[in-house]
């Protein structure tokens, strides 16, 4: 398999991958205009931050598999792979605990002006008393928007400093909420109960038309008027005029390590009025950039890779979760060659087409069992022709 890195990966993720007959081409400084050219004749694409647009995708004329060494997919045109039939895969939860740390870090720093005092005494500037109006975080409440791995990382963290950590309730997994239930996480009834109730709101939601701008003026209005906004998720979620309007007129603080106009490289000059504010604590969006991290990410990467060489995906993104179907057909067979290949020349007789398959192998070998979902009309002359083919045992269809 011929990979392509568009931006850079662990030695050692790459030399496994190599070890296990890959070809791996490296060419961190690519961009995203620049991917069109590069990519033709690869058979996959890993990217960190490097954006891949609908062009490069449709330039990939071997690419079957884009690999986001990370959580996020916003930089990949998930949409227009899909309509390719490429797959998007990430590594999601490997950073999370690093994520975690620095938003925990955040709260610590502005709470005790660790910057700003930093900056004075490198400057020759002495001022205890400026310096010794922390709050203080024990007992305090925080927010967390968002309890995906990172916001539960977050919540364990805040929990063990005497934190009360607090939630919006929605519908989540047993799991998830069983580890709330273990960190102590209380969850309130909406979003605006959680604003309420606390003294330092966290983000931690993915990128996207949900979410931009999701932090307006109306959002920072039902925050009490003292609170403390972090931001470790993405830039993109805060509107930042609405946020330095409100950082000007109340005593709200924030800790932001991401900004809606970043360098497009890891340097560069930056501009942002929200960066400049006396009242905010920067980070260089830095998050996931622990050594730690960084290793879980790019093992999480070849585990991908690796599974894809043996036609199997994991973590894909861009697949239909409840594929259209109007009926389920279960086709219990003889394991023989040819017999699925008959059943579905059937369905195609009928205008059916099939949205999701499986095949499963009774014990010992000699039957098998195959699931088809379809969409359109399934009648009784369906059923009666392929309970008619050769070595097929029986058929039964439910409708959804």
């Amino acid at each position: 398999m011929r990979i392509l890195f568009a931006d850079g990966l662990s030695d050692s993720a790459v030399e496994r991958l190599r070890a296990g007959g890959d070809e791996c081409v490296m060419k961190p400084s690519l961009t995203a205009d620049d991917l069109p050219a590069h990519v033709a004749g690869f058979d996959a694409l890993v990217v960190r931050s490097t954006r891949v647009t609908g062009p490069a995708m449709e330039a990939g004329t071997n690419l079957g598999l884009v690999v986001r060494a990370g959580a996020g997919t916003n930089t990949i045109d998930c949409q227009r792979a899909a309509e390719l039939g490429i797959f998007v895969c990430n590594v999601p939860g490997r950073n999370a605990v690093a994520v975690a740390e620095l938003a925990m870090g955040l709260v610590f720093a502005t709470d005790r002006h660790i910057a700003s005092s930093t900056a004075d005494a490198r400057a020759g500037s002495w001022n205890k008393k400026a310096y010794s109006s922390a709050r203080g975080l024990y007992g305090s409440t925080l927010g967390i928007i968002g309890m995906g791995a990172i916001g539960l990382e977050t919540a364990q963290r805040a929990a063990a400093c005497g934190i009360k950590v607090v939630t919006e309730d929605k519908a989540r997994s047993r799991s998830v909420r069983q580890r709330m239930a273990d960190i102590g996480v209380v969850t309130l009834p909406d979003l605006d109960a959680v604003l309420a109730a606390a003294d330092i709101v966290s983000l931690h939601v993915p990128g996207g038309p949900d979410t931009t701008g999701m932090v307006d003026a109306g959002f920072l209005a039902k925050m009490k008027h003292d609170a403390v906004l972090i931001n470790t998720s993405r830039g993109e979620v805060i509107d930042e005029a609405a946020l330095l309007d409100a950082l000007d007129s109340t005593d709200m603080s924030a800790g932001i390590d991401v900004f809606a106009d970043e360098p497009p490289s890891g340097t560069g000059s930056v501009d942002s009025a929200l960066a400049r504010h006396p009242k905010v604590t920067v980070t260089h969006h830095i998050g996931a950039s622990t050594n730690q991290a960084q290793e879980a990410v790019a093992e999480g990467t070849v585990e991908v890779l690796e599974e894809y060489r043996t036609g199997s995906i994991i973590n894909c993104v861009n697949l239909e979760q409840a594929p259209h179907r109007t009926a389920t057909l279960s086709v219990r067979h003889y394991d023989r060659v040819g017999v699925l290949a008959s059943v579905l020349q059937e369905l195609r007789g009928c205008s059916l087409n099939v949205a999701n398959m499986s095949n499963r192998i009774f014990a010992g070998s000699q039957a098998a069992v195959a699931t088809i979902d379809v969409f359109g009309a399934v009648d009784q002359q369906l059923l009666d022709a392929v309970r008619a083919l050769p070595d097929v045992i029986q058929v039964s269809a439910f409708e959804t």
